[in-house]
């Protein structure tokens, strides 16, 4: 197959413990699934309507990796969040099968451009500007499921320049992973080699140029950073 110019590299993640890297096919996330966080951006759950939102595969950035300030903002926000990534796909999934799906899991920051997204809130536009810019996925090293899982009782963190600003255990997500799972292959179908960010808790916040930041899912995966 020949084309007018070369194909962009396929986006991937290291894995914990593994030369091979993971393939991104599509990055979904799950907006308002910390009650405490929704309530901070002056928003309530709708816990029979998950709301969902995408990011493009090339927007992930890897641990350790310089994070540009996006252009036009003023208000780059941070929101910690565990990262599903699966290794089976398929649509109308029953919760049972959910587990299953799952290849392995990271963490990462779902980065907001907040004062974007204010103005498309306010009149009622996508968040797309807000969320799927570029650089604004920086997602950990991926830890298999087969090594290690999260339970509800581990703990989701984020500091920045050494100061806590986010921390939470999964047990506070109002959809768990099965019902994520369930309702977004209602939506789309899923594959191998997505990813999907489980929502964020409260204490989301500004970063800013030079700010250094360390996300944890514990005894799971780490993502070093620094905004430049």
């Amino acid at each position: 197959m020949s084309f007018v110019f070369s194909p962009s590299p396929v986006s991937s993640l290291p894995i914990i413990g593994s030369e091979l890297r993971f393939p991104i096919r599509r990055v979904f996330c799950i907006g308002r699934n910390y009650a405490e966080h929704a309530r901070e951006m002056g928003s309530s759950v709708d816990k029979s309507a998950p709301m969902f939102f995408c990011k493009p595969a090339d927007a992930v950035i890897g641990d350790g990796a310089d994070v540009p300030y996006p252009q036009a903002t003023s208000d780059l926000h941070h929101e910690v969040e565990m990262v599903l990534a699966l290794g089976r796909g398929g649509r109308d999934l029953a919760a049972e099968q959910a587990e299953a799906m799952i290849w392995g899991y990271g963490v990462g920051l779902d980065l907001t451009r907040r004062d974007l997204q204010a103005r498309a809130k306010a009149k009622g536009q996508p968040w797309d500007t807000a969320k799927a810019f570029d650089g604004s996925a920086p997602v950990s090293a991926l830890c298999p499921a087969s090594h290690a899982r999260p339970d509800a009782e581990t703990r989701l963190a984020l500091t920045v320049n050494g100061e806590l600003r986010q921390q939470t255990a999964l047990a506070d997500m109002v959809h768990g992973v099965p019902e994520i799972l369930v309702a977004l292959s209602g939506l789309f179908e899923l594959r191998p080699g997505d990813l999907i960010f489980t929502g964020t808790p409260a204490g989301v916040a500004a970063l800013q140029r030079g700010d250094r930041f360390h996300a944890s899912l514990d005894g799971i995966a780490e993502l070093h950073g620094r905004i430049v």
